[in-house]
């Protein structure tokens, strides 16, 4: 992926009956996949605290989330990817206020930024695409991922990528469309796999996050 997309998102909780409607509505399955995510923070959560997600996911390498242009508010988030080391290793530095402490990929920077594991899940997958409008041979497709953790937690997510912050509101019409047509009720919010896996086995990261998040609303 080319570095400094905006992906445009929503959560949702999928039902019994979103497959069969994603092909009523002309959604085409793209594949089914399996991978196990492990997830990175210091012992404070500053990365996560900053809406900052490191991610190193199974045969496919390492990823940064980072908080995307701020736009539109509602159920929805924004993010920019990084998945070329060197742009996600200059991002923690920025991130934890670090002084650049030489060459090297992620894993070599891991130790001297007091990066662990903080997480770690299979997730089984399947990858829809679907466009909204069939007369438009040009528009990209809208990407649904349904996802099932291997700790029980099912959760779906619509995504849009785009270029620039200006094309941010139609992407997230589509989004909203699309969720309207699977059912998903307008305020809907989801959390995402990695915010129920600390909520189940690490309460005290879940209610340090949860302090940090009610402190920042105002």
């Amino acid at each position: 992926m080319a570095q400094g997309l905006i992906e445009v998102e929503r959560k949702f909780v999928p039902g019994p009956e979103t497959e069969k409607r994603l092909q009523e509505l002309g959604g085409t399955l793209e594949h089914r996949v399996t991978f196990r995510d492990n997830y990175y923070d210091t012992p404070e959560l500053s990365l996560m605290r900053a809406d900052h997600w490191l991610r190193q996911r199974e045969n496919s390498g390492w990823e940064l989330k980072c908080p995307g242009p701020a736009g539109v508010s509602g159920p929805h988030t924004e993010y920019r990817e990084l998945t070329a080391e060197s742009a996600i290793v200059a991002q923690l530095y920025e991130v934890l206020g670090v002084e650049v402490l030489g060459a090297g990929g992620v894993s070599a920077v891991l130790g001297p930024l007091r990066l662990q594991e903080v997480a770690s899940f299979v997730t089984n997958r399947s990858t829809w695409k679907l466009v909204l409008s069939r007369a438009d041979k040009e528009e990209p497709p809208l990407v649904v991922d349904l996802d099932t953790a291997d700790f029980g937690y099912a959760v779906g997510e619509i995504e849009a990528l785009v270029q620039e912050k200006a094309e941010v509101p139609a992407a997230l019409e589509k989004i909203n469309k699309l969720s309207s047509m699977l059912g998903v009720l307008a305020q809907e919010k989801a959390p995402a796999k990695l915010i129920m896996y600390l909520q189940r086995f690490r309460p005290q990261d879940y209610h340090l996050l949860e302090v940090h998040s009610s402190r920042e609303k105002p």
